[in-house]
């Protein structure tokens, strides 16, 4: 999924300086962002307040809505460098083409992975005929030096582990959960977890001390550690908790992601992640330049993104947090 903000601000990210010491219970405030044609999302990071959560550094929340009548998720082919985008559906069905040649359709409950390291484009759209709903995230993980220039590669696993235990089901998209590993690679210690609770749930849901994390709602009603969140909040949870006390007043999802805090400094603009603002620039200008780096996305009928203008002040190093 690309950002599609016409003047995307460049951010200077990582390092251990915005990270708690301990638990917190920080309300991230999002902003809705159109995406593509006609799919309007909710940004909940990077956000006021908080740019990271372990190494993810990017978090949209879209629907439920009802795309009957329209064409529903259109983002054309776009690059990425530096990263993985984790596509995760509730309710719908996408179309995934990448310029390795990947031509992929995922549903509800299936992970779609991808690791752009040194570049790639892809694009994603709702299939023509497609289903009444769409309902889902698109996450971006950063990767750490030793591993941002990594052939990209693209992952498709139709049935990933979980469990079910006193009214919550789990579902593990990347790391280890309750003890079992999601079949997708990932280049850090980090978790991302889909819980499924019913109504009236009231679980104690199991955290890696180590790790910080976020509490995502894509539905329903929950109280976490007694603080009510509606659909389409997100909850900064801070460090050092080993479990996490969630209500359900409906049957609600929520997705959990954590991981060690990422120490590394990097950039993130528009859909580029790396080191300095003069290696994005470069990204930037190479993608337009249709260079080789990039590849070329076969079967989108319609025109490729092009980079928008970089912003015209230097980038300002402000870590982790605003």
């Amino acid at each position: 999924m690309s950002n599609l903000e016409p003047r995307p601000p460049a951010r200077d990210m990582g390092g251990l300086a915005g990270t708690t010491a301990g638990p917190a219970l920080d309300l991230l405030a999002g902003k809705e962002v159109l995406l593509g044609e006609s799919t309007r999302v909710r940004r909940l990071l990077p956000t006021l307040g908080r740019r990271m959560v372990g190494a993810w550094v990017f978090v949209d929340h879209y629907g439920p809505d009802d795309i009957t009548s329209s064409p529903g998720m259109q983002v054309p082919p776009h690059p990425h460098t530096g990263l993985q985008t984790v596509s995760w559906l509730l309710h719908g069905e996408v179309h995934h083409r990448d310029s390795l040649g990947s031509d992929v359709r995922f549903r509800p409950g299936e992970l779609a992975l991808m690791t752009a390291g040194h570049g790639i484009a892809h694009s994603e759209q709702s299939p023509a005929t497609h289903p009444r709903f769409l309902h889902g995230a698109q996450l971006w993980v950063a990767l750490p030096e030793g591993d941002r220039e990594v052939a990209p590669h693209f992952e498709h696993h139709a049935q990933l582990p979980g469990f079910s235990s006193d009214g919550l089901s789990a579902t593990v998209l990347m790391g280890s959960f309750g003890g079992v590993t999601s079949p997708g690679r990932a280049y850090t210690p980090l978790v991302g977890v889909d819980l499924d609770l019913a109504d009236g749930a009231d679980v104690e849901v199991p955290l890696e001390p180590d790790f910080e994390h976020g509490l995502l709602t894509s539905s329903g009603s929950v109280s976490v550690d007694g603080v009510p969140l509606e659909p389409g909040a997100m909850l900064y949870l801070g460090t050092g908790r080993r479990t996490l006390r969630v209500r359900a007043g409906a049957a609600s999802r929520l997705l959990l992601l954590g991981g060690e805090p990422f120490e590394e400094r990097l950039v993130m603009w528009w859909n580029f992640v790396g080191r300095s603002g003069e290696e994005i620039a470069e990204y930037a200008a190479q993608w337009n330049a249709e260079s080789r780096r990039f590849g070329t996305v076969v079967g989108y009928d319609g025109d490729r993104l092009e980079a928008p203008p970089l912003p015209p002040v230097a980038l300002r190093p402000r870590g982790r947090v605003r």
